[in-house]
């Protein structure tokens, strides 16, 4: 082969290469969930601007709220053609009383298969439930039609639970599904970086679990915004991704797109046949408009690969 020849071969190799990657991360990312607050719910007129019919959305409640709000919004989701899927925190809910009415008034004004259960971000309890295995032990969930269930995950560990506790989580989790037929997936926090969480999937997968998992990515939003929201929420060693950039006071207002997360988690996806991840989750940390608008390029192929393999570029104006 001549020195011409070499050089095409090489060319159609790298292009061949590109074009398989952004495959894999098209179907990644294909069927993400999103979520929003009733919040910032007020804020935007129609989710029908932003979200294609039947996108699953997650609706958060926060401490200190009313459930009133999280059943509102789930209700406008679903009224605009959507799948709301309302969360439930332990540690805010005092009661199993309490938990059964909440139910009760969301299927009744809602009606949902499908819900998140979490401990909560509260210190202290406000009743009887410290976490989600204690509502999941009610049995209150499957009594009123709920039939799929994300509970949490911590990729890379919690600030308010051991190492040794995050285990026996999984493992109780898992057992629960078994013992009881429930359809169970874990929903993790965001990451910056596809090591920890592929090293944690491993991990996790070696001591037994079998549910599958909806990992937390973070949206578009400025390198700021994303270090303030990840020190709020326990992030670990992935932060140091944004920390290296932030030294530069510069581009602290610089928006951050996690396009060498997602390629990198989409190659795990694609090429390893254990990889324990179904699932993007995105977290519209800057807003849902443009967070919606840049995964849908990446679900349309609307991007182009980084010749040097650092990630991708969106190629359509998200505004």
């Amino acid at each position: 082969m001549n020195a011409f020849s070499a050089a095409t071969a090489a060319k159609v190799t790298v292009h061949d290469g590109a074009h398989l990657m952004k495959q894999q991360i098209i179907d990644f990312v294909s069927g993400f969930t999103i979520e929003t607050t009733p919040g910032s719910a007020l804020k935007i007129p129609d989710y029908r601007e932003h979200l294609r019919p039947g996108a699953k959305v997650a609706v958060t409640f926060l401490p200190g709220s009313d459930f009133a709000d999280t059943i509102a919004t789930a209700k406008r989701l679903k009224e605009e053609g959507f799948r709301p899927l309302p969360h439930f925190a332990a540690r805010s809910i005092v009661s199993a009383a309490v938990l059964e009415e909440n139910l009760k008034r969301l299927q009744d004004e809602v009606g949902v298969e499908e819900v998140v259960a979490l401990g909560g971000a509260v210190d202290k309890p406000l009743g009887v439930f410290e976490s989600s295995m204690d509502l999941l032990e009610t049995g209150l969930f499957d009594k009123h039609g709920i039939r799929e269930i994300g509970v949490a995950g911590h990729p890379e560990g919690s600030p308010d639970i051991s190492e040794q506790g995050l285990k026996d989580a999984v493992t109780w989790k898992n057992a629960f599904a078994e013992r009881t037929g429930a359809k169970l997936y874990i929903a993790t926090q965001f990451c910056f970086e596809a090591a920890p969480i592929i090293a944690w999937d491993r991990m996790i997968q070696s001591e037994g679990n079998r549910l599958p998992i909806h990992i937390g990515v973070p949206g578009l939003a400025t390198i700021k915004t994303l270090l303030n929201h990840a020190k709020a929420c326990g992030v670990g060693p992935s932060m140091r991704v944004l920390t290296r950039q932030a030294r530069n006071i510069a581009k602290l207002m610089t928006v951050n797109a996690p396009d060498k997360l997602i390629m990198d988690l989409a190659r795990y996806h694609a090429e390893d046949p254990n990889c324990g991840i179904a699932r993007v989750h995105m977290y519209p940390l800057g807003g849902l408009r443009r967070s919606a608008a840049w995964t849908y390029a990446v679900t349309d192929g609307a991007f182009e690969m980084d010749p040097k393999g650092k990630g991708f570029k969106v190629t359509r104006d998200i505004g």
